[in-house]
């Protein structure tokens, strides 16, 4: 089984990453990185402001740091991400078989490294999936892993669904709605459901979830498993 994520956006600068380099680390996709840091020595500096959607000077300094990730101290990818998914997860505050399972079963996607789990030694950097078109470069590394997965829970935003070939994978994609009894209309949870995506991964980790069946155990703020989706009911 595998759980899909994504990652955040903004990433934790860390004060005391540890005294290990990227390049030196053992991670299993290091030569398809080193192809996505070749692609990105592509990008002409005229460029890259509406690449990195910042100023002249941040995007010059994202490019910069991604560029040297091979020589960047790195730091577990559960303290690099930061925003609302990872406050509701809170890993600080499971236990350690909670982390254990997250370690085990949770995959981040990202456009820089592929997959990583919460363990993963990663520097920092900025870098998203639709960049150069890597969901596409990612796409037969990712779908290859994935199809060995009995089962692959997609929590993932529609630009990380490109990533992989979900006709090549048992996949059920999760999502969080909200139906307005008024209009009879369904719409997504939008940002607000960043938050209930993060406390139904801690509900997973904590309660070792291996089934769809025990989606149903999960409640938070209005929104209940309907056997498809997570769906709450508002009347406005």
């Amino acid at each position: 089984m595998k759980i899909l994520i994504p990652p955040s956006e903004g990433k934790a600068n860390i004060k005391k990453p540890m005294d290990t380099k990227f390049g030196n680390t053992d991670f299993k996709y290091m030569d398809e990185v080193k192809k996505v840091i070749r692609l990105l020595s592509l990008i002409r500096n005229t460029e890259i402001r509406s690449i990195y959607g910042t100023s002249q000077e941040k995007a010059e300094l994202f490019h910069r740091q991604n560029q040297d990730a091979m020589n960047s101290r790195v730091c577990h990818a559960i303290d690099r991400y930061t925003g609302v998914v990872y406050d509701h997860i809170d890993w600080q505050t499971l236990s350690e078989d909670a982390q254990d399972y997250m370690d085990k079963y949770v995959g981040i996607f990202s456009g820089l490294f592929g997959l990583v789990t919460p363990r993963t030694l990663i520097p920092n950097y900025k870098l998203k999936m639709n960049v150069q078109a890597l969901q596409y470069f990612w796409r037969p590394i990712l779908t290859n892993i994935l199809k060995e997965e009995e089962l692959v829970i997609d929590l993932l935003p529609q630009v990380h669904r490109k990533s992989y070939d979900k006709k090549e994978v048992n996949v059920i994609e999760v999502e969080f709605l909200i139906f307005n009894t008024n209009t009879e209309k369904t719409s997504t949870a939008g940002h607000y459901g960043k938050a209930v995506k993060g406390e139904f991964i801690r509900f997973m980790a904590l309660n070792n979830v291996k089934s769809i069946d025990d989606f149903k155990g999960f409640a938070y703020e209005g929104f209940k498993w309907n056997g498809k989706s997570f769906i709450k009911e508002v009347n406005e």
